[in-house]
């Protein structure tokens, strides 16, 4: 009968912590996101933290909100993954840009690159504008790169203030630290993002109406591998990089040099799928095979300012499709529907 008492007891606690802990776990995601800047580690680290809290439940005494409780451990969980793991970095964070586009470039896989991270994982309430909007300036690619340079204290600091907007007093209670301590790191870490995060306000909304026949004309240029349309969407100074290749580069002139050397795509060889990220559009690219099949080639992330595309990351790693909800292939077309491509009779 004690026996039975017990187990009634602690399936009670699970179902209790399930149905109070489960609603933190998306914004969770997007905590350990910004610390780790992968989706792979973040989703394992949340994980992680949800095992742990489970584990320590009937332990927690309310003296903090179960909200504080959960990110205190989520951002221990990130803080031994980053001392384990260390810093994601995209390629335009190690070194100046190469002026030799047709030159190969040569991919680093041991490196642990930036990772990005679909906007329906860690999207915001649908129903608040304002915070949709904080949201995207928080996820957007060139914030989360920038947070990578900073130490991880400071990280953890600048993330809690400045994008959770708590305060102080909450934060140094976190980290067990004083008040003084977390606004002297904040104020280390607001100095040194300066140097590296985007202006908030040079990107273009992804509700403006110019954008939607910009990315389009984008996409059809590609497909249609008119590789010389693309100098006129670009920004003059616009940046390209593709990790896992270290090579980054400036210009839309060299730009265009780099794809037509390095890709030299055929009309009808790539389709391009919209899709969004980290706060910003985004394209699946697919690249035909000598079979006739458009596999999974790259995925890219597209920053856009009122001046033209200002930037574009373009990862190779296959594996983020699955995250994203897109198939590894897709399903053939009829002649007539390939860009470039004539329909028989015509």
């Amino acid at each position: 009968m004690a026996n039975s008492t017990i187990d009634q007891d602690h399936d009670f606690q699970d179902h209790d912590f399930q149905s109070l802990a489960d609603p933190y776990r998306r914004e969770l995601l997007a905590h350990c996101y910004r610390m780790l800047g992968s989706i792979h580690d973040a989703e394992d680290l949340v994980q992680e933290t949800y095992l742990r809290a489970w584990r320590s439940y009937g332990g927690f005494e309310g003296r903090s909100s179960l909200r504080t409780w959960l990110y205190r451990i989520a951002t221990n969980v990130c803080l031994t993954a980053i001392d384990q793991r260390g810093n994601r970095p995209m390629p335009s964070g190690l070194g100046a840009p190469s002026d030799e586009p047709e030159r190969p470039v040569v991919a680093s896989p041991e490196v642990p690159w930036l990772e990005p991270v679909p906007d329906t994982v860690i999207g915001a309430d649908a129903a608040d504008p304002a915070t949709i909007v904080a949201s995207r300036e928080s996820t957007r690619l060139a914030f989360v790169a920038a947070l990578q340079h900073l130490p991880p204290n400071q990280r953890v600091v600048l993330i809690l203030r400045d994008v959770l907007k708590w305060k102080a007093a909450e934060v140094a209670e976190l980290m067990e630290t004083s008040t003084a301590s977390v606004n002297s790191a904040l104020q280390r870490a607001r100095a040194q993002l300066q140097q590296a995060a985007p202006e908030r306000d040079a990107l273009v909304e992804p509700t403006d109406p110019g954008q939607r026949e910009l990315l389009d004309r984008y996409a059809r240029a590609f497909e249609r591998a008119d590789i010389e349309a693309l100098v006129e969407l670009f920004k003059k100074d616009a940046v390209w990089e593709m990790p896992p290749f270290p090579e980054w580069f400036v210009g839309a002139e060299t730009i265009v040099r780099l794809i037509g050397a390095q890709c030299g795509p055929t009309p009808g060889e790539l389709r391009m799928v919209p899709t969004a990220a980290n706060g910003q559009p985004a394209f699946a690219m697919y690249r035909r095979g000598d079979d006739g099949v458009h596999r999974a080639f790259q995925l890219q992330v597209v920053a856009v300012t009122s001046e033209g595309i200002a930037q574009v990351s373009a990862f190779f790693d296959t594996r983020l499709f699955g995250h994203f909800g897109l198939p590894e292939e897709l399903p053939a077309e009829a002649p007539g529907d390939v860009p470039g491509e004539v329909p028989a009779g015509a």
